[in-house]
């Protein structure tokens, strides 16, 4: 490579290159999307993606509607990203969240466009998402955590909102409007179509829909859990529960994803599950540790499976059945953020760092996530150069380099 350099004005040629470089065939992600059987997936939710406009090929959903068709408010729980500036679903989702006392009813998901750096237009427009979704819902006689009285819809709502796409433009939201205004019970589905159609509708740069589900059992109930995400770009989440407002200085990235259960679970302890779940799967992967303003993970838990008579869950008052459903949580998450990775842009390779003999889990992850972020590490693994042990020399303590050692294996 040459360079060359002026003080004189006017045009001029600063560097001719050449490089050798060879792009590598990216593997196929065909196998990582399948059907599903429809008993597969929870009891109590109603699903569809269509296309309103927000994307201009119409053959691309970019609408997602997501309901629980009982009356009785779901308890929810979410985690965002801890990035100080949020856009506006993130802040919407987040009030709606504070005024149900941990309870929604309903998600909708708008792709082609992020409503971030949108101002008072993009907090408006993400209420009017909210309000309209709540019009699809069954009448609710009675408010969450109200005794006996009405949820004042004129300073909350029942649904979540989340966005993605493109940063600084305004949403198209007379056509999502009127988009959501031409669904109702009877155009929405429970079964894997209705299913693939939601996980579609999420996808931006995504090239296959990243859909999971499963079934497990306390106590003798079965559950199910079903969820979607999205993510291929700009991947390196720190999501934290609603009351984590503060940036931690790390770094942040677009995954929107939801997972539903037909199992009850208090609010308090969904929460809680979910916190642990996100920090042991979303918050544990990167693909290229760009940062941004969306990230949201949502559950919903209808307590259907059960028609309302199974006891609800609680990690004070049953922490043994609490502790089942933490870790199937967690290792459903685990596979839902696993998909994200191996859909990564320009991705050849899905790696696992794992880290032992940590203090505790916090230096571990600290360890990890350095190393994942290093262009160095990223270099040497697409190179196939087992070199990339240079990368301890970046490292920093909790590190002790007399006790370090390291090893490789191909991932199975």
């Amino acid at each position: 490579m040459t360079t060359r350099w002026s003080s004189s004005p006017g045009p001029m040629l600063l560097k001719r290159f050449s490089s050798t470089y060879t792009s590598k065939p990216l593997p196929s992600k065909s196998h990582l999307h399948k059907h599903i059987p429809d008993s597969a997936f929870p009891k109590g939710y109603a699903l569809t993606g269509i296309h309103v406009g927000v994307k201009k090929n119409t053959a691309l959903p970019d609408l997602a509607l997501i309901l629980s068709t009982s009356p009785i408010p779901a308890s929810a729980a979410a985690c965002f990203t801890r990035n100080a500036f949020k856009a506006a679903p993130v802040i919407v989702s987040q009030q709606v969240l504070a005024a149900g006392k941990g309870t929604a009813r309903g998600i909708v998901v708008n792709s082609g466009c992020a409503n971030a750096v949108t101002g008072a237009q993009g907090m408006e427009d993400a209420w009017a998402m909210v309000k309209a979704t709540d019009a699809l819902l069954l009448p609710s006689p009675v408010a969450a955590g109200d005794q006996g009285g009405e949820r004042d819809t004129a300073t909350s709502g029942e649904t979540l909102v989340m966005s993605t796409g493109v940063i600084g433009q305004t949403l198209p939201i007379s056509k999502i409007l009127s988009g959501i205004k031409s669904q109702s019970r009877a155009t929405l589905g429970s079964g894997f179509d209705a299913w693939e159609r939601a996980a579609r509708a999420f996808m931006t740069t995504d090239t296959f829909p990243k859909l999971r589900a499963r079934t497990f059992t306390i106590r003798g109930q079965e559950y199910r859990l079903a969820g979607m995400d999205k993510g291929a770009g700009m991947i390196h989440p720190n999501m934290g529960p609603p009351s984590s407002s503060s940036s931690t200085g790390q770094l942040h990235a677009t995954l929107l994803g939801c997972i539903l259960t037909d199992a009850a679970i208090s609010p308090r302890s969904l929460q809680s599950a979910l916190t642990y779940a996100v920090d042991r799967s979303f918050n544990s992967i990167s693909v290229d540790g760009d940062m941004s303003t969306n990230d949201t993970i949502i559950v919903l838990a209808n307590g259907a499976a059960a028609d309302g008579t199974a006891a609800e869950i609680d990690e004070e008052t049953d922490k043994d059945a609490y502790e089942v459903f933490k870790e199937e949580l967690t290792s459903f998450a685990a596979d839902l953020a696993q998909l994200v990775v191996r859909d990564g842009e320009g991705a050849t390779k899905f790696v696992t760092v794992s880290v032992q003999g940590a203090t505790n889990y916090e230096d571990a992850h600290k360890i990890a996530s350095r190393i994942s972020t290093s262009a160095l590490v990223k270099t040497a693994l697409y190179g196939e150069d087992a070199k990339y042990v240079l990368f301890l020399r970046f490292l920093r303590p909790p590190l002790i380099p007399d006790i370090v050692s390291y090893r490789t294996r191909p991932h199975v």
